[in-house]
């Protein structure tokens, strides 16, 4: 399986000012804009690492994902949430030729943390011999910075902070993640629970 982001998030749609304030930079705060792209940068490392602690899209964009085999024959758990739309699936063959799939042969199961593709006959369809499907998919929380849930948006100001305010410090290993943003984002991250042998991923909330 491998995902990539297809549509990385527009510069507009990043929260500069909200984040200019929450550091008390004021508006004299470089006027030339030369600063600018450095609060971005701290913005997305900001986003990708609370998104990647949570396995939740905070801010809607496109993805593809590739898979060489289903999970189980009729159902797949696609690795990230919440997904809104699954816009196509494409047979690629072992040369590389492409089929696109009828939206009839599978459906959305949508879910806030284990959203599913699941066929709509008794199996999803057949994945080529030495061949891959692509998922192309569009995931998101919110389509505004506005519509981000409160607790997630001050996660990602504070860890941006963060980053901003210990950017020489070369100590920060292993994914640091301060203690206030680790609980404001807890309810979000997924839980494993083992029944049996087997584990099941579960909700945070």
């Amino acid at each position: 399986m491998m995902l990539s982001e297809l549509t990385p998030i527009p510069e507009e749609v990043l929260p500069k000012e909200a984040f200019k304030a929450h550091l008390r930079l004021g508006t004299g705060f470089d006027e030339s804009g030369l600063q600018d792209e450095v609060l971005l940068g701290y913005l997305r490392a900001a986003i990708t690492a609370i998104e990647a602690r949570t396995a939740k899209v905070i801010l809607a964009r496109d993805f593809a994902l590739l898979v060489s085999r289903w999970q189980t024959p009729a159902v797949d758990v696609l690795p990230l949430a919440p997904v809104q739309t699954v816009a196509i699936l494409t047979a690629i063959d072992s040369q590389g030729a492409e089929t696109e799939i009828p939206a009839s042969h599978y459906r959305l199961e949508p879910d806030s943390h284990q959203p599913r593709l699941c066929a709509t006959g008794t199996t999803l369809p057949a994945i080529p011999r030495n061949g891959q499907i692509r998922i192309t998919l569009r995931a998101g929380l919110a389509g505004s910075w506005v519509a981000v849930p409160g607790d997630l948006a001050q996660a990602v100001l504070m860890l941006a902070a963060h980053y901003y305010e210990y950017r020489d410090d070369l100590r920060l290993q292993g994914g640091c993640m301060p203690f206030g943003v680790s609980s404001l984002i807890e309810r979000y991250r997924p839980l494993r629970v083992t029944l049996g042998a087997r584990p099941i991923l579960t909700g945070g909330q």
